[in-house]
């Protein structure tokens, strides 16, 4: 009896590569592979044994096409069976043994790495279908409306903090240098590796995480305007229009320091009775402002955050706040105390944020105070502050609200102030007796 023989050919970009001939009577008989089962056998508790499911072996492949998914090789490993479940019920295919750690070709690149093998393709589509807002929701995290913007969702879990950013796709941790997408957001809350958190994203798949409620319809807005077009666009605040009276009557802000913010070319009127507050360089250019009102909190769309400024530009005690409004609200409650400088971030942390603090604390005899809020992340800015002057050598202090911010403080004491003046209107004058003819 003559034995057959042949040669398996399998070809790559750089050219085939040939396995010798074997005879058919030695190859050994396998059992059916992953491929030859149904997909269903996928999901937990189906014929597979536990919650794993072994890969399938290696097949013969021809010649590949471009622009073709292709079978990726890789080592014998066992993965989650839901994560893989996800994959092979949507048509994703599954992973195979072979080689670790190459790449065959740019449109089908795997990723090697925690011992797995996948296309990128299939990575991209399911970090694509689950949110970042998902898994908070799902890890008993809660927005925070009163501190979120439709571009920069805050969640909060107790002190802890994450920023959803770019639709869902995106976060960051403010007390931190931990940022990322969805998969990262997994490693940094549960604590795993990217194996597990393919685990755990997957099970996130179809979750409809809840919407908060805007209150802010959107407008489309004039294109091709620069920052500094739209900003000269608007008028100042005058006494009686939106802005003024937000200022006045729900900020409690003082007429003061509403007119001194004026004069330096600070403040503008906002759409729907909001607030302007212009951000600027050393030099004193615009780069952006911060944008409060009633009922809606941002930043200028294409602008930078840098510092709001308010107070003498030779100063050299620095008033570093969170937020505009805070730091007229400091100055309000200081009445403008001469040498100080009244700063805000507008919440962020940017490099040209930092080097510009940097540059004030460099001055001769200056003296940098952490006027943050009275809260978790107010400490980790102050914290900052305080290393940035012990770097430039100046001096430094921490000047706390007894609220959580400066202007909840202003507006408690401008109510005391009042009721104040109630009980002395609502006294009766001292009564005597009319003088007799």
């Amino acid at each position: 009896m003559i034995s057959k023989s042949f040669t398996n050919t399998t070809h790559s970009r750089s050219g085939p590569l040939v396995e010798p001939a074997r005879s058919l009577a030695a190859r050994p008989v396998t059992k059916p592979t992953l491929h030859d089962r149904d997909p269903a056998a996928l999901l937990i508790g189906g014929p597979m044994r536990g919650d794993w499911v072994p890969l399938a072996s290696e097949r013969r492949q021809g010649r590949l096409r471009r622009g073709r998914k292709i079978a990726l090789p890789c080592a014998r490993l066992q993965l989650p069976g839901r994560a893989l479940a996800s994959f092979a019920l949507r048509g994703l295919g599954v992973w195979s043994r072979g080689f670790a750690g190459k790449e065959p070709n740019r449109k089908g690149r795997n990723i090697m790495g925690a011992g797995i093998g996948m296309e990128m393709s299939d990575v991209e589509e399911l970090r694509s279908g689950v949110l970042c807002t998902a898994v908070l929701e799902r890890a008993g995290f809660a927005v925070d409306q009163k501190e979120s913007t439709r571009r920069a969702v805050k969640f909060r879990r107790g002190a802890e903090i994450i920023i959803v950013i770019h639709a869902g796709k995106g976060w960051f941790d403010p007390l931190s240098e931990a940022k990322g997408d969805v998969f990262r957001l997994v490693e940094h809350l549960v604590g795993v590796r990217f194996v597990e958190a393919l685990d755990h994203v997957a099970d996130l798949i179809g979750f409809v995480p809840s919407e908060p409620v805007w209150t802010r319809v959107p407008h489309k807005k004039r294109p091709g305007r620069s920052v500094s077009e739209r900003w000269q666009s608007r008028r100042g605040p005058w006494p009686g229009s939106m802005t003024w009276r937000y200022l006045r009557q729900e900020r409690r802000l003082s007429e003061t320091v509403i007119r001194a913010a004026i004069r330096q070319n600070r403040l503008r009127e906002g759409p729907c009775g909001s607030m302007w507050a212009a951000h600027t360089d050393e030099a004193g250019a615009l780069t952006g402002w911060e944008e409060r009102g009633p009922e809606w909190r941002g930043f200028a769309s294409g602008g930078a955050k840098l510092l709001f400024r308010l107070g003498a530009v030779e100063a050299m005690r620095f008033c570093v706040t969170e937020a505009a409004i805070d730091a007229m609200s400091l100055a309000a409650i200081e009445e403008l105390q001469p040498g100080s400088l009244y700063l805000s971030t507008g919440g962020g942390w940017a490099p040209a944020t930092v080097a510009a603090i940097r540059g004030l604390a460099a001055r001769n005899g200056a003296l940098l105070v952490a006027a943050t809020d009275n809260n978790t992340q107010g400490d980790v800015y102050a914290d900052r502050l305080e290393a940035i002057a012990a770097e430039a050598g100046c001096g430094f202090d921490r000047l706390r609200p007894v609220a959580d911010d400066w202007n909840e403080d202003l507006r408690r004491e401008n109510s005391r102030r009042r009721e104040k003046e109630g009980d002395k209107k609502t006294r009766l004058p001292h009564a005597r007796r009319p003088r007799q003819g």
